[in-house]
């Protein structure tokens, strides 16, 4: 054989290994990579939750609109939304609009799910009376389900999607719900009605996040369905005959828009007070503990100092704070003493708390609030206007046949603290203003028009609410709307007190607000 030489050596022999090896670690990087890749695009495709819902890069919720039957992952809602889900599906392509309910259906606190569970339970019975005993009434309406987010901060990309809804054959027409009074859903609430979207406020009652203040609209086409804070600090006035003299205002710092106009309407019940009024900071999610507890029984001491004429506590904050407010006076060192805490509907959370003392309901302090319904309230019409049994009692013969099918089950339902009520009262609102907005010869309304119909809702077009006659005035809010006084018991639960009215007694037989 021939002997090679050296250059064939080096070129075959030295150069041939290192080339090969270069070759290998190109294809592992190229796998590698390829790898990399693939985990990603997984990753990506795994952020979706269901049709309409998905998990944003910033976070492990799911938000977005549920265009089916999906839960959010909240065992206590999956006997509504497969109630809704089965009445969206029995719906003709084309002959319906879409409302969405907007709620934060990823709420941890279970004291939120319960009014969110009861909110779904109520717009489904008005949805279902809606579809079937309307004489045939279109369109028919189909029931979607907005998650902002726990805390609202998702709130843009649900506003997109809803955006989007309103030009697809989803046919989007009204959002409904909102929920709480937080600067998150003003966000919300102010941008769907900059897009011309009308949006029917269920439990929103911060005063700066209505219409007709100072003469403005800064939200067009807003319509709710409660009370404002400050109406409801008028009716509480006229029922508790609050003295300066004798009451102690304590207040959430900095605050949010439901707990600032509380204090400021409370604030001009007590105007001149000879006290001053005690602040408290909780924590910027507040449905979390904090450390407030520690400064209510700081601020219990302040309490028992105070005259002995002083009987009255103006509560300005959320439901977590009160229940922690509460907990604290029934440590109080005056137990002799006895207080009537005031405060607005947030109380309502409270129904069935289970961290809530109701040991301290028993010594010598009661706990009254405004809440948005009751079901004892027009138990015997307790007034000649603004509402009635027959009324109510409607309401009751759907829950009643929501026991079975084909209109249930829908889960547990509870009516006193007022949510099943007012959820239903909302999309009877949404319902009364897209038909109304439906044109001669057509059957399906523009959706600047739904919102064009709040002012008309007054006079024989009210809506008689399960809640009360629900009269707007030509800002979208309700005009004198009844507002039921309620109390918690030591037993648990709530026990309605009477009805009381922001301009001091019941709206004329016409419900026409005044210039």
């Amino acid at each position: 054989m021939a002997r090679r030489g050296v250059g064939a050596w080096i070129r075959e022999g030295v150069w041939e290994i290192p080339l090969r090896r270069y070759l290998a670690l190109l294809v592992t990087a190229a796998l590698a990579a390829g790898l990399v890749y693939a985990v990603r695009a997984l990753a990506h495709e795994d952020r979706s939750c269901a049709p309409g819902v998905s998990r944003p890069q910033d976070g492990d919720e799911c938000v977005g609109v549920a265009t089916g039957p999906y839960d959010f992952g909240q065992a206590q809602l999956r006997a509504v939304v497969g109630a809704i889900g089965r009445e969206n599906d029995r719906l003709t392509p084309g002959g319906y609009v879409s409302v969405a309910l907007m709620l934060p259906y990823t709420s941890t606190s279970p004291t939120n799910l319960n009014d969110i569970q009861h909110q779904l339970q109520g717009a489904y019975l008005a949805q279902y009376q809606a579809n079937h005993a309307s004489n045939g009434e279109a369109p028919q309406i189909r029931l979607v389900l907005a998650n902002p987010g726990a805390t609202g901060g998702h709130w843009r990309q649900t506003v997109d999607q809803l955006t989007r809804m309103t030009t697809s054959a989803d046919r989007l027409r009204a959002v409904a719900g909102i929920g709480q009074s937080t600067d998150a859903n003003k966000q919300a609430v102010r941008e769907l009605t900059r897009r011309h979207i009308p949006v029917i406020g269920s439990s929103i009652t911060a005063d700066d996040l209505a219409n007709g203040q100072r003469g403005e609209d800064p939200f067009p086409g807003l319509a709710r369905v409660s009370p404002t804070n400050t109406d409801e600090a008028r009716a509480l006035a006229s029922f508790a005959k609050v003295s300066a003299g004798k009451a102690l205002l304590v207040y959430d710092k900095p605050g949010d828009p439901y707990t600032r106009t509380l204090q400021k309407s409370f604030a001009a019940l007590i105007k001149g007070s000879p006290y001053e009024p005690q602040p408290f900071t909780p924590p910027a999610d507040r449905s979390a503990e904090g450390t407030t507890a520690n400064t209510f029984r700081q601020i219990t001491h302040l309490v028992c100092d105070t005259s002995r004429e002083t009987d009255t506590l103006l509560f300005a904050g959320r439901h977590t704070q009160l229940r922690q407010f509460i907990n604290a006076l029934g440590g109080r060192g005056c137990q002799d003493r006895k207080f009537t805490v005031l405060t607005g509907d947030e109380a309502s959370y409270l129904t069935h708390e289970r961290k809530l003392d109701r040991a301290a309901l028993e010594h010598h302090l009661s706990v009254r609030y405004t809440s948005l319904a009751h079901p004892d309230a027009w138990r015997k019409d307790p007034a000649p206007t603004g509402g009635s049994a027959a009324d109510f009692t409607a309401l009751r013969e759907l829950l009643t046949a929501a026991a079975r099918e084909p209109l249930g089950p829908i889960g547990a339902t509870s009516l006193d603290d007022g949510q099943l009520i007012i959820g239903y009262d909302t999309l009877r609102l949404a319902v009364h203003g897209i038909r109304e907005a439906v044109p001669g010869g057509g059957s399906v309304p523009a959706l600047r028009d739904v919102g064009l119909q709040w002012p008309q809702v007054k006079g024989s077009l009210r809506v008689d609410g399960a809640a009360g006659w629900i009269c707007l005035d030509v800002h979208g809010n309700p005009y004198d709307k009844a507002v039921p006084v309620v109390e918690l018991t030591p037993r648990g639960g709530s026990r309605f007190v009477r009805i009381a009215w922001p301009e001091g007694r019941p709206p004329g037989k016409e419900c026409l607000p005044p210039s």
